[in-house]
């Protein structure tokens, strides 16, 4: 189905994003 397709790549920007800032952002970890 096309939302789970839409929901899975969400998802994946949002840990690529959040993986991007930890490693951009590593003093506050």
């Amino acid at each position: 189905m096309a939302f789970d397709m839409i929901l899975g790549g969400a998802v994946a920007i949002a840990l690529l994003g959040f993986l991007v800032y930890v490693l951009f952002h590593p003093e506050r970890f």
